[in-house]
């Protein structure tokens, strides 16, 4: 027998080929693209649940600057109406001492 009658030729080679491994890798492409959709869909739900988890914590920020701004001017205001009272005391007993 020569060599070249063992080597299989390029018609024998394709159909040689095992059915079950050809269906595997047809079931394989199938099952990706099958899911391609529902992950897509997946990756866009989750990055719309990360949006909003920004987004409330940038509403709860914002509110707590609001209630420090709120803090703040409440006790400019309480420190201004104590000054004013302590000036005009001071000023009346100033009158009251001088001879």
């Amino acid at each position: 027998m020569n060599q070249e009658e063992n080597q299989p030729t390029a018609e024998t080679r394709s159909a040689s080929i095992n059915e079950q491994v050809t269906d595997a890798v047809t079931q394989s492409n199938v099952k990706v693209v099958a899911e391609a959709p529902t992950i897509a869909l997946g990756n866009v739900y989750q990055t719309a649940a990360h949006a909003t988890g920004i987004m409330f914590e940038n509403a709860v920020n914002a509110q707590q600057q609001q209630n420090i701004l709120g803090q703040a001017a409440t006790n400019q205001g309480v420190t201004h109406v104590y000054n004013i009272d302590t000036g005009a005391d001071a000023i009346a007993v100033a009158k009251i001492l001088k001879p």
